[in-house]
């Protein structure tokens, strides 16, 4: 495995309260993008903690490695370590990230207080105008093409704020496009399942997840406590760009409600 890049390593920072959060960076992210996100929080005095999914913040070749299984697995031992130490434990993802945080309220049920997520990524995409291996949503296709070439062009830093860096791959692995189609079709079969307090922050200018994703999560998951937020002066990492700010502190409040 090649080594992790600087900016790119985990974190976690103990609060004085007995309610954690688990935050989920996106798919070929690192927990970069959610660094600012678990400090806001932390400095509030709520637990947080970052895992970095197999695969991220080393190279591409790594990642192609791994299977969709992998990354929920890695979020599903963190969330089980905060289960085991906190009263209540939040979950909070970014794209990607959003997915594996459902699947674990999907799976978890009742252990999980609430759940917060910024442009989820659950549903294949439909739009042309988005990176190749976007368009290309049929797995058979992808797995042609992933013969004669192995990654496409990188979907990193779609950021409106200058001089934000995610610490994203430049290039994706059609392997691993593979394995995040097949983690969106398990996650939005079970959104049902979601039942606890939900907000989803949503970009209407994302360039990588389409804005209808955000609509599905909130017509199609169960739980009747549930809030859109939109974040109309920024793109898909929203967790570093002009709307960071509503993020936080709308996650802060949201926390407070259900704690």
């Amino acid at each position: 495995m090649d080594d992790v890049r600087p900016g790119a390593e985990p974190f976690r920072h103990e609060g004085d309260s007995d309610v954690a959060v688990l935050l989920i960076h996106g798919f070929t992210g690192s927990p970069a993008s959610m660094r600012p996100w678990g400090e806001y929080l932390h400095g509030h005095g709520y637990s947080v903690a970052c895992h970095r999914l197999p695969g991220h913040g080393t190279s591409w070749r790594d990642m192609e490695k791994t299977t969709w299984q992998d990354w929920y697995a890695e979020a599903d031992r963190a969330f089980e370590e905060l289960v085991e130490e906190y009263r209540l434990v939040f979950v909070a993802g970014l794209s990607m990230g959003g997915a594996l945080a459902l699947r674990l309220a999907e799976q978890r049920g009742a252990e999980v207080a609430g759940v917060m997520v910024a442009n989820p990524s659950v549903r294949r995409p439909e739009r042309l105008d988005v990176p190749v291996l976007m368009a290309l949503d049929q797995v058979s296709l992808l797995g042609q093409l992933a013969r004669v070439m192995p990654t496409v062009p990188g979907i990193k830093n779609d950021i409106k704020k200058p001089g934000q860096d995610e610490i994203a791959y430049e290039q994706v692995p059609i392997k691993s496009a593979i394995q995040l189609l097949k983690l969106q079709d398990d996650v939005r079969a079970n959104l049902a399942k979601v039942t606890q307090p939900i907000i989803v922050f949503s970009a209407p200018q994302d360039h990588v997840v389409e804005p209808a994703n955000s609509h599905t999560v909130m017509a199609e998951v169960g739980s009747r406590r549930k809030t859109q937020i939109m974040l109309p002066d920024s793109y898909h990492v929203a967790t570093l760009d002009n709307d960071a700010e509503t993020i936080f502190t709308e996650s802060l409040e949201f926390i407070r409600h259900y704690s």
